[in-house]
């Protein structure tokens, strides 16, 4: 029996449950993985709620990357060995002690990586690799604008825009947040509760708007995220932190410029294990070499992981949440 964190029925942070499950030997193509670090997400926050329905239904165990050892391998794995690194995205299912993991969604740690690192990075830093480098190019000289830029993924944007050359814009929600932003790489801050952000990023590009928007927020964004674009500008919906965007009348993208829009998600960008593997080694190399630091700002044990998820829904965090076992 390990200790695991369980939802029974769907609801506020309440409903996670702290309790005592067993989990079977590793079947074919698993890995049994002894966490050592489990990352905290809103995309767990939706599982809880029914935002996004839980493949096997309820009850289901929280929680949607981590990193730690291998302790077993099922039959047919090759790849892996008992006393492996890794760090994975594969959920829900990450919030317990030990799992049992497919072994082409895991990624080996290189040793410059901790544990706690790995399991703070894999769902955003991937995330943010494939927004930068994917989905798309930021090119230098640019102007980008990102919402929540002293978040989880918004700190680790600031910096890799920063890194590839752009002129980095980010909305922040305090004083304090917009130091931390200022401090990853952002170069201009913006109060979205006391200024208007559309109007504030007219003013710092002196009208030239933005290439992309990198909007994790949702509904409170939306459209004037759209209003930040130049012509042919790129607006790139990743998250949901205030809402979903209801459905809208597409021609306000030809009558706000011939913009683009897209809705990516890290599932579809790694569904092949060697894109998995390609978006991985570029955001292992970038950490290593130091151009992006992964904030790991606030630790729980994983027993109070409901109180994890209230501290991330009142946007009470800065950069990485984690939960340790």
């Amino acid at each position: 029996m390990v200790a695991a964190v369980r939802v029974h029925k769907l609801g506020g942070p309440e409903v996670l449950t702290f309790e005592e499950v067993e989990i079977p030997a590793p079947g074919q193509g698993q890995l049994r993985v002894k966490q050592h670090a489990i990352g905290v997400n809103f995309i767990d926050a939706y599982f809880r709620m029914g935002l996004y329905p839980a493949p096997g239904g309820l009850p289901f165990i929280a929680g949607n990357e981590a990193a730690g050892e291998v302790v077993d391998v099922g039959p047919g794995v090759s790849d892996f060995k008992p006393g492996d690194r890794v760090a994975y995205v594969q959920g829900p299912g990450c919030y317990t002690e030990e799992r049992n993991v497919p072994a082409d969604r895991a990624v080996k740690l290189p040793s410059d990586i901790s544990y706690e690192q790995g399991a703070a990075m894999m769902l955003k830093g991937m995330t943010a690799e494939y927004l930068v480098r994917r989905t798309f190019k930021v090119q230098k000289g640019m102007n980008v604008l990102m919402h929540a830029a002293a978040g989880g993924v918004g700190l680790i944007l600031c910096q890799w825009v920063k890194y590839l050359g752009a002129n980095v814009i980010g909305t922040v929600g305090s004083k304090e947040k917009a130091e931390l932003a200022r401090a990853n790489g952002c170069d201009h801050t913006i109060l979205y509760r006391d200024e208007d952000f559309v109007a504030r990023v007219k003013e710092i590009t002196a009208g030239k708007l933005c290439d992309v928007v990198y909007d994790g927020i949702g509904k409170a964004t939306f459209p004037g995220s759209l209003d930040c674009l130049r012509p042919l500008g790129m607006f790139v919906s990743f998250g949901s932190a205030s809402g979903q965007i209801e459905a809208f009348n597409i021609n306000i993208l030809q009558t706000k410029g011939s913009l683009f829009a897209t809705r990516p998600t890290l599932n579809t960008y790694t569904a092949k294990r060697e894109d998995l593997l390609s978006i991985a080694k570029e955001l292992f190399a970038v950490v290593g070499s130091g151009a992006v630091k992964i904030p790991i700002n606030q630790k729980y044990p994983l027993r109070d992981a409901a109180k994890a998820h209230r501290d991330l829904e009142s946007r009470a965090t800065t950069g990485t949440s984690i939960l340790i076992p």
